[in-house]
């Protein structure tokens, strides 16, 4: 039995590394959950930045609440099984006209965790589509890890500036054209990419990590997640914060102690200590 995919659809992400668009968020809850991004925003004089759109889960009720989102999750547990672990939450935004990209990278590169077995709901909070810089994969691409090299382009919005060191066929790209409230599914080594957004509106995503708790952290002296489903016997990971209210002093004291542990694994052998801007 499976919660959302046909066992064709998982057959199918297992071949090619990908699954959408899968319908996660109502009109209303996506309309709510952009409304209090953009109130924080809003608060603090600009788009959310920095370590802050990193593992945002710990330090927004809502982001806490979309992590655990039953649609979500049933998605996810069709293909990684019923005991499931939220490791990490990323907002990838790009404002309007803005050149900020993605090039093609595997998340997996830096990660350090013990198995690629690892998903990404990628939750469109605004349109994506080839105007406005939706991502791209290449099919198939999932089942090895390929050298990367670190750019660290300004403009590039992933931590590195990472990119994919061997040559990429742009025309096997498939472009994840993604309305507001739909998500994409996507393994951890597939290549994937995106352009800049050209369109008058924001693209706002949130990259939610997800993995099965036999998973451990294999490079980093210790490491977090989040039982968002099923039973974790292996406590290989410490519990997160769970937030009662946004940015509480206890949350915004864990999420930076754990953000220098991941910085550690993220930069290692870099030299860097932060997130970008």
């Amino acid at each position: 039995m499976t919660n959302v995919l046909t066992e064709r659809e998982i057959s199918s992400y297992r071949e090619r590394g990908y699954h959408f668009p899968t319908e996660v968020l109502s009109e209303r809850e996506v309309a709510e959950f952009r409304g209090k991004l953009e109130e924080y925003e809003a608060r603090t004089g600009g788009p959310i930045k920095g370590e802050m759109r990193h593992r945002s889960h710990v330090l927004f009720t809502w982001i806490n609440d979309m992590v655990r989102h039953p649609k979500i999750l049933d998605a996810v547990e069709d293909v990684i099984g019923p005991d499931i672990l939220c490791w990490n939450t990323s907002f990838f935004i790009k404002e309007a006209r803005d050149p900020g990209f993605v090039s093609w990278h595997q998340d997996a590169t830096y990660w350090g965790l013990s198995s690629s077995d690892v998903i990404t709901a990628w939750v469109a909070m605004s349109p994506a589509n080839k105007i406005s810089g939706c991502m791209k994969f290449v099919p198939g691409t999932h089942l090895s890890q390929v050298e990367h090299e670190d750019t660290f382009d300004k403009n590039n919005l992933l931590t590195r500036g990472q990119e994919i060191a061997v040559k990429v066929d742009e025309n096997n790209a498939v472009f994840v054209e993604l309305k507001p409230g739909q998500a994409s599914l996507h393994h951890v080594l597939l290549f994937h990419g995106s352009e800049p957004n050209n369109s008058d509106d924001r693209r706002i995503g949130l990259a939610i990590r997800y993995i099965p708790t036999r998973l451990k952290q294999a490079v980093g002296q210790k490491d977090w997640a989040t039982l968002v489903r099923g039973k974790d016997e292996y406590k290989h990971f410490e519990p997160e914060h769970v937030p009662k209210r946004d940015l509480e002093p206890e949350a915004l004291a864990f999420h930076k102690a754990v953000t220098e542990e991941q910085l550690r694994v993220l930069y290692r052998g870099t030299g860097k200590t932060e997130y970008r801007a």
